[in-house]
């Protein structure tokens, strides 16, 4: 059964940076799109960065300059690096992984199979 694992989250001060890890198991497909969407108090999800297998990202605007995300394909680990982080990134963190879709915009936007419980990112001032 494949299983989605975070781990990475926290809390830091404003400008400060964390890293994020998502660690695929039971990956039984050839290819993965593994998304980090984020859920802060009383707003919607919103998906923020992608990555695939064959090296394709795409970034939410609001974060292009600021995160960054990365992979080890060897063991199916995905990071999603945050620099500068600010309030408004306080949140709880998703990974979500699929085997049908590409990392363009739109895997921002899409629904995946397979989720983690999700990791809290607290920025204060």
């Amino acid at each position: 059964q494949v299983q989605v694992a975070e781990s990475g989250g926290g809390s830091v001060q404003a400008g400060g940076s964390l890293t994020l890890s998502c660690q695929l198991s039971q990956w039984h497909y050839t290819k993965y799109c593994v998304a980090w969407f984020r859920q802060a108090p009383g707003k919607g999800r919103e998906g923020v960065a992608v990555i695939d297998s064959d090296g394709n990202d795409h970034y939410l605007d609001s974060v292009k300059s600021r995160f960054t995300i990365s992979q080890d394909r060897a063991k199916k680990t995905v990071y999603l690096q945050m620099n500068n982080l600010q309030l408004d990134d306080t949140a709880v963190y998703y990974c979500a992984a699929d085997s049908r879709w590409t990392a363009i915009e739109s895997a921002l936007r899409v629904k995946y199979n397979y989720w983690g419980q999700g990791t809290q990112v607290t920025v204060s001032s």
